[in-house]
């Protein structure tokens, strides 16, 4: 494919793809902080990386689920292309407390999948994302965190579209692990791998989720 009709095609993709928010959790919106807006963030090292735009506005409840069970966070179809990612934060009191300081630890990613991205398979679950509760982690409340990277227009930084909303959680049963995580910001680079890159040309033979690689069962 000329280099010319490679980016006709792009542009023509991109007429079906949005901004995109995440807005329910196991069908309640109650419990998400949902963004004022569906733009995204672009800036890595911004406090708006850990739960969007007036993030540490509490929303109005908790969800609660067992540990060990499947949860859907639902999100506008449309999404760019990109990976999927969902991280948890431990937390006392998940109506009132800060946002910053907390350690995420992921509970679910995927990238590429086959010739397409795990957005693709979002978009086409009608903006459903299916995903367990750890089994091991310890009962109480829990900021989750669930995020789309839009990778479009990533070949410099910043470039990527970071999409997230922070959900309120009461988790029950439960093991008593205190999974490690990760500090947002701080967590990706704009030099990551995974954040600044250009994924039309040359096709990518894979790709590196940021965050790290290891995803708590």
């Amino acid at each position: 494919m000329q280099l010319t009709t490679l980016l006709a095609a792009v542009v023509l993709a991109g007429t079906a793809q949005a901004h995109i928010r995440l807005t329910a959790f196991n069908g309640n919106t109650a419990c998400v902080r949902l963004p004022p807006s569906n733009s995204p963030v672009v800036d890595v090292n911004s406090n708006d990386i850990i739960c969007n735009v007036n993030g540490a506005t509490p929303a109005a409840s908790l969800c609660s689920i067992a540990a060990g069970a499947t949860a859907t966070t639902k999100w506008d179809t449309g999404a760019h292309p990109g990976p999927e990612i969902v991280y948890m934060a431990k937390v006392s009191d998940a109506k009132t407390t800060t946002i910053t300081g907390l350690k995420w630890f992921k509970v679910y990613q995927a990238g590429l999948v086959g010739s397409g991205w795990a957005s693709d398979t979002v978009n086409n679950n009608g903006g459903n994302l299916s995903f367990k509760i750890p089994s091991s982690i310890a009962a109480g409340q829990y900021l989750l965190r669930g995020e789309t990277i839009g990778l479009h227009v990533a070949s410099s930084y910043p470039g990527a579209q970071f999409y997230m909303s922070c959900v309120q959680l009461q988790v029950t049963g439960g093991g008593s692990s205190n999974p490690a995580g990760v500090s947002f910001p701080g967590a990706y680079k704009g030099s990551d791998s995974g954040i600044t890159l250009n994924i039309y040309y040359p096709p990518l033979s894979g790709y590196t989720i940021p965050g790290g690689n290891t995803v708590v069962s």
